[in-house]
């Protein structure tokens, strides 16, 4: 029967060092009394009160000569510990106390003690000593830290909140961007510019996962290049001056990066402007940038790309919108049974209407809105969809149906409805509102006056003026479609923008075969 402390386990009660062979000392440190041990008193006795877990020593050694007495080491003064560290001293109480336990017939407390020190000490009852990693491993982990860190840079960025839009923080927190690092390609960036009516924004990502990315880098700004366009029909000066002010932060954002491919648009400000053309000719010649007007169908289908990992397995039909500055685009997605790699091929009837958040403020005032002011709003987009010919939808069973909102509106109805302290976009994308959620907060919203919407945190000083606009249009689309639940997207058009580039690229397939090798 074997002790794993101490080797073979005494036929006795009681420790002895009566099996040893060749006459080898135990380890346990002899005690004087009166100049001698405490054991030559009574060589025979195996009594444990006074002496416990102490066992007989020898006298003599195999050839009749006295045994030499073991020198003590002294440390200090008279109660220092002798032969051995204060820590082994420790130990040899802990191990009498052990003995004095089995000699009683009561071994419960000696298995817990074992267990308790276990991972603390050997066989031998030496501490363990934790080894240093050698060189090459303290490298390997500086590395892991990094790339563990890298992501960390982009939320830090991120929870800069909405006001970051105006000084330019990243919006990270992407589905790709949880699996930060992995599986994903330092040779392969992409960028995507969109240059709005209200919004300048950038994103730079790397693919990771199939359908996923990680932010690089992001910047986002509030420039309000469509105001004044509706009265004059033009881009006004300051507009421009603001737009390429947050224009040349971009340029500098995509120099300093090597980028496999971008694509760089303007949507309804540029559209409609009589000197569009004009204002992007500016933009190459003082930023470098060259951006594309796209149509409206193609940013009804961006934004549907966008939000494309939002729409569950089980959805069978949705509407999706996307409230802008200066229009507003709605696709009708309609899933059967065989679902395509890219839900914008499930677009079976979209429109695009004239009007978005700063357009619509600018005509009913966006300051001071009053519940009437509000109605005549709604009115104003119901009837523009009154012209929109798109089949009633039908619901089958609950889940088939549902409404997706990806634009400042929604997301700002999202914030105050979770009462946050300052804007967080992990919380907000992808929640889910119900119907009398959402009616509760635009009747919040329009109970409180200019400045009480200014002070909001989610919502700031520069949307404070906008937020009823949008809020009217998106009750308009709900009067249209009603549906008990609507999903709140903080994606768009960037979004869109990377995954079309990504997916045309084949950069998931290439990464799927080069991890295939690799593993090979």
């Amino acid at each position: 029967m074997e002790d794993p402390e101490g080797g073979a386990k005494p036929q006795f009660d009681g420790a002895s060092a009566a099996g040893r062979k060749d006459g080898k000392k135990s380890r346990r440190r002899k005690g004087k009394r009166g100049g001698q041990s405490r054991n030559a008193a009574h060589p025979a006795s195996h009594e444990l009160s006074g002496n416990a877990g102490q066992s007989a020593r020898p006298m003599e050694d195999a050839a009749g000569n006295p045994a030499r007495k073991r020198k003590r080491r002294r440390r200090g003064g008279q109660g220092a510990a002798q032969d051995g560290s204060l820590q082994a001293h420790a130990m040899e109480q802990t191990q009498a106390a052990s003995s004095a336990a089995r000699a009683e017939g009561d071994s419960t407390p000696n298995r817990r003690n074992r267990r308790k020190h276990r991972g603390k000490r050997g066989l031998q009852g030496r501490p363990l000593t934790t080894a240093k990693p050698s060189p090459p491993q303290q490298e390997r982990r500086a590395e892991e830290t990094v790339q563990r860190a890298e992501p960390r840079e982009a939320q830090t960025s991120a929870n800069a909140g909405r006001r970051g839009r105006q000084d330019g923080h990243a919006h990270s927190g992407y589905q790709g961007d949880r699996q930060a690092g992995e599986h994903a390609w330092p040779d392969e960036l992409y960028a995507a510019l969109d240059l709005g009516t209200n919004n300048c924004r950038l994103l730079i990502a790397q693919p990771t996962r199939p359908g996923q990315f990680r932010v690089v880098d992001a910047f986002s700004r509030i420039v309000r290049l469509g105001e004044g366009l509706a009265a004059s029909g033009r881009l006004s000066d300051e507009a421009m001056e603001r737009a390429v002010d947050a224009l040349r932060i971009c340029a500098s954002k995509l120099r300093n990066r090597e980028i496999r491919r971008m694509r760089l648009i303007a949507t309804e400000a540029c559209r409609q402007a009589v000197n569009g053309e004009e204002f992007l000719a500016r933009v190459v010649a003082e930023t470098g940038l060259a951006l594309e007007i796209i149509d409206r169908e193609t940013e009804a289908r961006l934004a549907v790309s966008g939000c494309s990992s939002l729409v569950g397995r089980e959805t069978r039909s949705v509407v999706l919108f996307d409230i802008g500055g200066g229009s507003s685009e709605i696709a009708v997605i309609r899933i059967g049974d065989n679902r395509y790699s890219r839900l914008a091929n499930h677009i079976t009837h979209w429109t695009s209407l004239p009007v978005g958040v700063v357009t619509l403020s600018e005509r009913h005032g966006g300051r001071d809105v009053t519940p009437e002011a509000f109605e005549g709003m709604v009115r104003e987009v119901g009837g523009m969809l009154e012209g929109f010919d798109c089949p009633e939808i039908e619901v089958a069973q609950t889940g088939d149906f549902h409404l997706i909102g990806t634009s400042g509106t929604v997301t700002t109805l999202a914030g105050v409805h979770l009462d946050l302290p300052r804007y967080d976009r992990r919380k907000v994308d992808g929640i889910w509102l119900s119907d009398d959620e959402v009616s509760a907060m635009q009747a919040k919203l329009l109970s409180w006056n200019f400045e009480s919407r200014a002070a909001n945190p989610c919502i700031g000083p520069d949307r404070a003026d906008l937020v009823l606009a949008g809020c009217a249009i998106l009750e308009a689309i709900r009067r249209r479609w009603p549906s008990p639940r609507m999903r709140v997207a903080d994606r768009g058009l960037r979004e869109g923008l990377l995954t079309d580039m990504m997916a045309d690229d084949g950069v998931w397939r290439r990464n799927r075969n080069r991890r295939g090798q690799r593993a090979r």
